[in-house]
């Protein structure tokens, strides 16, 4: 996620590199101006047949890639919102289950209330590495004890292997500590809200927006500002390059924007800051329980991941 000053100067907000979408499209933004500046050059003439192109055509086009791009683009940030929510949720739920187990259990001792509560913030740091596909994390590791590990050890869906043993040792300390039915179910409750928050997780990152109405998207921008000089260069000239690279920017920019929201559990500048939210759980945690808490985790280079 990018982080920026709430106060920016009107020179960053036009010039700045950083947290934009200009690493990403410049090339091809830079390939249409080429292609502009040859066609300005050979004064619209292909193998000497003028190539006139009027705008009404493409003010048509644009009007309807315009309402595609916005389409599209707010599916994708239904996603990335959606995912945000899910991982709130993981935080609340994380919240009550410790503080559950200070207020419902009060005979566990400080040791056992820590190695309890330890599973489902361990829990945050494995979903978030199965989300990004990698493997466990170091703080994964730190967190679960051996048997936890092996719980998930070689399993197809390591998050939902974890939060079966969180419900069985959470279940088998409250009856340890003679909590009684309705304490139960309130903590079965909130083992189930977990669940629901895996799930829709699961959901966001195995069902991508189909390939084939992403796959138009791609080719009606690139084959609209690629024929756009042919339409502009008897009107505008040498001005042509410039207003291409405009319109290009805005409509590749659009489209890589919404790739990048899509799947809001990647590690690129725009995505999810799962890290430093795995962190504030961690915290949040330690702190219910009286115990050191790590720093949050910063920004690097405007970044946080």
């Amino acid at each position: 996620m990018i982080i920026h000053p709430r106060h920016t100067s009107v020179w960053i907000l036009l010039f700045s590199i950083k947290g934009s979408i200009i690493p990403a499209i410049w090339r091809k933004v830079l390939f249409t101006v080429l292609i502009s500046s040859a066609v300005v050059a050979a004064h619209g003439t292909l193998y000497l047949h003028e190539v006139t192109l009027t705008a009404t055509p493409f003010t048509l086009w644009g009007l309807t890639l315009a309402i595609f791009l916005a389409f599209r683009n707010t599916v994708a940030y239904q996603r990335f919102w959606e995912a945000r929510t899910l991982w709130g949720e993981l935080l609340i739920v994380t919240r009550n289950l410790t503080r559950q187990s200070l207020t419902l259990l009060p005979a566990l001792s400080a040791q056992e209330r820590l190695s309890l509560a330890n599973t489902p913030v361990g829990f945050s740091y494995v979903l978030k590495d199965a989300l990004r596909g990698v493997p466990p994390s170091a703080d994964a590791e730190r967190l679960l004890d051996d048997a936890a590990r092996q719980e998930t050890l070689g399993k197809q869906n390591p998050p939902n292997a974890l939060l079966g043993l969180i419900g069985r040792r959470f279940a088998g300390q409250a009856r340890r500590c003679g909590a009684d039915a309705i304490v139960q179910v309130e903590i079965d409750q909130q083992l189930t809200r977990l669940s629901y928050v895996l799930g829709g997780c699961e959901r966001i990152k195995n069902t991508p927006i189909p390939y084939p109405y992403i796959l138009m998207l791609h080719r009606i921008v690139h084959i609209y500002c690629f024929l756009l000089p042919l339409c502009l260069v008897d009107s505008l000239g040498w001005f042509t390059p410039f207003a291409v690279c405009v319109l290009a920017y805005t409509f590749f920019g659009l489209d890589a924007l919404g790739d990048q929201i899509a799947d809001p559990f990647d590690t690129r500048p725009n995505d999810l800051p799962l890290d430093a939210i795995c962190r504030g759980i961690e915290i949040s945690t330690l702190e219910l329980l009286d115990r050191p808490a790590p720093m949050p985790r910063q920004a690097h280079d405007g970044v946080l991941l």
